[in-house]
């Protein structure tokens, strides 16, 4: 289950790709997670994934 809460989301997702995962899509894969929803949320706080550096910035 992932927060509903753009803001937390944003922070649990983040944590789980320093600690947990390689990728967005691993992440998604694992989590059971729509990638372009959760972009999409994301992207409503001005945040867009950066493969470079496996995070949301």
């Amino acid at each position: 289950m992932i927060p509903k809460d753009p803001a937390i989301l944003l922070s649990f997702v983040n944590t789980k790709l320093r600690d947990e995962y390689p990728s967005l899509t691993e992440l998604c894969a694992a989590l059971d997670v729509d990638e372009e929803v959760l972009r999409g949320t994301l992207a409503g706080l001005n945040y867009q994934y950066s493969p470079e550096r496996n995070q949301f910035v």
